[in-house]
């Protein structure tokens, strides 16, 4: 894939700043994700939106960056480092991402990691 890193960075900050617009314009329309809190998963757009929202509007100055990025023949498998404030307490994650493009948008993504840590955190806050 053609920039590969330069996709990454673009993808990453999207997850910064309250922006799921934005976000939901790296996934194509027919897209599937999932994550710890969605382990079965998240289909389309329609799905995939209303959880983004949620989600970003709750952490809205968590910072991800790509550690590693290896290409594969369908996208990309990505190592990342999370930065996630949580009141006055800053947590740091990390993880993996399984990334499937087509046409230059995501059409899989499916993301690991343990976040124990994160919700220990997060107890008196809001749930994700």
């Amino acid at each position: 894939m053609e920039n590969l890193s330069e996709f990454c960075t673009n993808w990453l900050n999207a997850w910064t700043g309250n922006q799921p617009d934005l976000l939901i314009s790296f996934y194509a329309e027919n897209t599937f994700y999932s994550d710890p809190a969605t382990r079965q998963g998240l289909n389309g757009h329609q799905q995939l939106l209303p959880y983004f929202s949620k989600l970003l509007k709750y952490n809205p100055n968590w910072i991800w960056k790509a550690v590693e990025i290896i290409e594969t023949s369908k996208g990309f498998t990505l190592k990342w480092e999370a930065s996630i404030p949580i009141g006055e307490k800053n947590i740091i994650e990390q993880g993996l991402d399984i990334v499937e493009m087509q046409n230059g948008k995501i059409i899989r993504n499916e993301v690991y990691f343990d976040r124990a840590n994160w919700l220990k955190a997060a107890e008196s806050k809001t749930p994700i």
